[in-house]
């Protein structure tokens, strides 16, 4: 798995301190998505010790959201599952263009998931008709449990 650049960011995931990792060769290729450079394969390896190098660089991030990674879920979790161990107050996030179920194998890592292709005429998370959908994950005694977050995307306009 590739990563092209990183970012911190403020609003991919509520109330949290973000490094968003960009993730190349998306299989997805959502018509009209704004990343449509990160389907090549392009980049820099992402494994534990580039991940780790990404995160000592930006002290202050609460959560480390892996921006694709479709083509290698089970990577993400390793990833994911790397994060927790070695930085156990960090909080993960995976955005997938794909849906929930495909999502499922990685969410025992997971603090948080975005799922859904982009499609254009039902708008991103912050659109009131958007077909992605934004889960907080927590870890219970039957496995992982989902509450929806996508309406914390809407813009509150007054």
């Amino acid at each position: 798995m590739k990563y092209v650049e990183t970012m911190v960011v403020f609003r991919e995931v509520p109330d949290e301190v973000t490094l968003a990792i960009n993730i190349s060769n998306c299989p997805v290729k959502c018509p009209g998505c704004h990343s449509s450079y990160l389907a090549q394969d392009i980049g820099e390896v992402l494994d534990n010790e580039s991940l780790a190098m990404l995160v000592k660089r930006n002290p202050g991030i609460s959560c480390v959201s892996f921006m694709g990674g479709d083509a290698e879920p089970l990577k993400v979790r390793e990833l994911a599952l790397g994060l927790k161990k070695d930085y156990p107050g960090l909080k993960t996030c995976w955005y997938s263009g794909r849906d929930l179920q495909n999502a499922r194998p990685v969410l025992d890592a997971l603090d948080f998931v975005k799922v859904g292709p982009y499609v254009d005429e039902y708008g991103p998370l912050d659109s009131p008709t958007t077909n992605q959908r934004f889960y907080r994950v927590t870890q219970g005694p039957d496995g992982p449990q989902l509450e929806d977050w996508t309406a914390r995307f809407k813009k509150n306009i007054f």
